[in-house]
């Protein structure tokens, strides 16, 4: 039997991650893996996520952060537990912070 009880993960993305579609391309995964959340670039060059649903959707996303779109070039992935979203449907790109 899956669990189904969600997770959330906060992610930072670094890398050549600005500039070559990875937020939408991570948008259009998370979305088709039906988890709630936001992607973002960072001033500093890296990306940013929130991703909260059954935890193996969200470790499916974290696993293609990994590489990413075709053009990225990930160096790293960071993963750290998060706060839940509250009642959020759906994973949306966000301006730049």
């Amino acid at each position: 039997m899956t669990d189904t009880t969600p997770i959330t993960r906060h992610l930072r993305i670094t890398g050549r991650v600005q500039g070559v579609g990875y937020r939408w391309n991570m948008a259009q995964q998370a979305n088709a893996l039906s988890l709630s959340g936001w992607v973002r670039n960072r001033l500093d060059g890296s990306v940013e996520a929130v991703a909260c649903g059954p935890a193996e959707a969200v470790q499916a996303l974290v696993d293609w952060a990994q590489c990413g779109p075709a053009g990225a070039r990930v160096d790293g992935v960071v993963v750290t537990d998060a706060d839940p979203i509250g009642s959020a449907a759906g994973f949306e790109q966000r301006e730049s912070l």
